[in-house]
């Protein structure tokens, strides 16, 4: 019985740590949007930021992905898209290259590698972030 137990409360402690890193890498992506991407795409995502307006091209909405692609999330694309560094370029070739932006910040303190991995964690929180605002 007391083994039944212990799996049972080591379950319920996996299960509990995986929302609470769900619930993080949420609220990772959340934050890494509103400091990378609302000054254009606004907080709400539709394109209607404070700089839109100051800007020679139309600011996409970024709650359509899904519904544009024929209702899938375009995952890929959109990581592609937001690191640049693929040579995928959003937005006619203004939009910044994050992957670039991101790792320069970082390479002092983590290396070259760690720099890396850090970046692409950044991206795929904000990818995250963005399939799950699709109206």
């Amino acid at each position: 019985m007391k083994v039944r137990n212990s799996v049972a409360t080591l379950v319920l402690v996996a299960a509990t740590a995986g929302l609470a890193a769900s619930a993080s890498a949420q609220q990772a992506g959340e934050n890494e949007y509103l400091q990378a991407c609302a000054a254009c795409h606004g907080e709400s995502g539709k394109g209607m930021g404070p700089i839109a307006p100051l800007l020679n091209i139309d600011v996409p909405s970024l709650t359509t992905l899904a519904k544009n692609n024929d209702g899938v999330f375009p995952m890929l694309q959109v990581i592609h898209i937001i690191d640049g560094r693929s040579g995928v370029r959003g937005h006619g070739g203004i939009m910044p290259i994050w992957g670039d932006r991101f790792k320069s910040a970082m390479i002092e303190s983590a290396g070259e590698y760690g720099a890396e991995l850090l970046v692409r964690g950044r991206i795929l929180a904000l990818a995250q972030y963005l399939e799950s605002i699709q109206e």
